[in-house]
């Protein structure tokens, strides 16, 4: 009997490691195993969903198990070879089957995955011709009561019109985001946050000194002025100025609010932006984020109102508050700005760092094609499909410049996937223009050093082609 339940747990471990995998590492390593190749049915020969993380994953996984087993190593191999075996199978039978990829068949799903190794390990364990029977049978019930307990939990479909898309790791991250915590200790489910800033860096430079002045440097607020020109620009929106404000972290710092609507005083422009993490925390209430922006809201005088994304230190259950605050919350969606009969448009984007849920093309669904576009997403690592649809200017934050420069004000970290020139400043990628500001607060510890923090006004101006 311990023979079965040993086998029965090893089975049940390496059936569980890929969908970990994915919510450990997200669209990173995910290769599918077939690339994208079909079959003589013109079909997949695997699907996108078989790719060679989840089958490393469940290799190594397995095999690691050797020593509490109590096998050898080169049986534990075997066991998940076969069990992979039977998987990669199983999806290449679906797939003439015309079943989609991701989508289950009642026992036939776990039935080759876990008949296959069962007779194995009872051949090599010398066990009676009744256990691999009994250890599949007892296999596909659990296997099929898990997945489909897993995909109410994870991949519930989310509402209708959601903007944010809806995986595993987005549920995980949002749970960790954006619960409010019962107790202390629960900030330690964000321990990167955690770790950086209560834990290292913050008692680092109050050690040697520099904390007080990190924080002057902070509220040393500048205001950027920037031109863009384009031919494609309509006539009647020569001249537009737009405000665009990124990476607030209002809770920040305290005086934070205080130095931002100060700088504002005077200030009229046609559009105001915001880019995203608008708190400074990842996790727990907003209360306090909302109240400094209840404040500085009023304080921005711009006649088309105030557009905003999320960062990664926003998530979506903000946006109510957000928008009774007086923000309109682009969230893989669209706005018509319209002048004498002209449109431009304004595209924002979900955050493609953490959440990785941005989306340029359900975004544009409602965009001309030719219509001028200024996309705005919090982080520049959207790019290249902002770029693909056709967008004139490309507006983020998110890198805060590095926040933390050398003397010659060069980062030392970018916190960011996108190459290093997107990192501060004007940048350019194809036809597409971009500009990437430092931010107006700071994030993790509230410090900044050769690396001011900025407001930045931006012109847009028409040229002849």
């Amino acid at each position: 009997m311990n023979d079965l339940f040993t086998i029965l747990l090893f089975l049940l471990w390496v059936n569980t490691l890929p969908p970990l995998a994915t919510m450990a590492c997200n669209k990173r390593w995910d290769r599918p195993l077939d690339n994208g190749i079909s079959w003589l049915d013109g079909r997949p020969l695997l699907g996108s969903h078989k790719t060679l993380r989840g089958l490393l994953t469940s290799l190594l996984g397995g095999t690691a198990l050797f020593p509490l087993l109590g096998w050898s190593w080169q049986i534990a191999l075997t066991a998940s070879v076969l069990a992979m075996a039977g998987d990669l199978f199983s999806s290449f039978l679906k797939r003439r089957g015309h079943v989609s990829s991701g989508h289950d068949v009642l026992i036939f799903d776990h039935l080759l995955e876990s008949l296959l190794p069962s007779l194995y390990l009872a051949f090599v364990l010398k066990m009676s011709w009744w256990h691999p029977l009994a250890v599949t049978s007892t296999f596909i019930i659990l296997a099929s009561y898990g997945a489909r307990l897993w995909q109410a939990m994870i991949f519930r479909p989310a509402e209708k019109n959601s903007p944010r898309l809806v995986r595993s790791p987005v549920r995980w991250r949002e749970w960790r985001a954006c619960h409010p915590p019962l107790a202390r200790w629960q900030a330690m489910l964000n321990l990167t946050s955690f770790l950086s800033n209560q834990m290292l860096l913050a008692p680092f430079f109050k050690v040697i000194g520099l904390y007080e002045h990190g924080i002057k440097n902070t509220l040393d607020i500048k205001i950027i002025h920037q031109q863009f020109t384009f031919p494609d620009l309509p006539a009647v929106f020569d001249g537009l100025q737009i405000l665009f404000l990124s990476d607030l972290h209002l809770d920040g710092v305290e005086e934070l609010t205080d130095a931002i609507i100060q700088r504002l005083t005077d200030i009229e422009v046609d559009i105001c932006l915001i880019g995203g993490d608008i708190r400074m925390e990842t996790y727990g209430s907003i209360a306090p984020c909302l109240r400094h922006l209840r404040r500085l809201v009023p304080q921005i005088n711009s006649q088309h109102g105030i557009f905003a994304v999320l960062g990664n230190h926003d998530c979506i259950e903000m946006i109510p508050d957000l928008e009774d605050c007086g923000l309109t919350m682009l969230v893989n969606d669209s706005w018509p700005i319209e002048k004498d009969g002209k449109q431009l448009w304004l595209v924002g984007l979900d955050d493609p760092h953490y959440y990785m849920v941005d989306n340029a093309k359900k975004a544009c669904r409602e965009v001309p094609e030719d219509a001028f576009k200024i996309c705005l997403v919090h982080s520049p690592e959207a790019y290249r499909s902002a770029a693909a649809q056709g967008s004139n200017l490309y507006l983020c934050g998110h890198t805060h410049g590095g926040q933390i420069c050398l003397p010659n004000g060069q980062p030392v970290l970018t916190n960011s996937r996108a190459p290093r020139y997107t990192a501060q400043g004007c940048w350019q990628y194809q036809n597409m223009q971009g500009y990437t500001s430092r931010g107006a607060g700071a994030s993790s510890i509230p410090l900044r050093f050769n690396c001011p923090a900025e407001i930045t006004l931006i012109t847009l101006n028409k040229t002849e082609r």
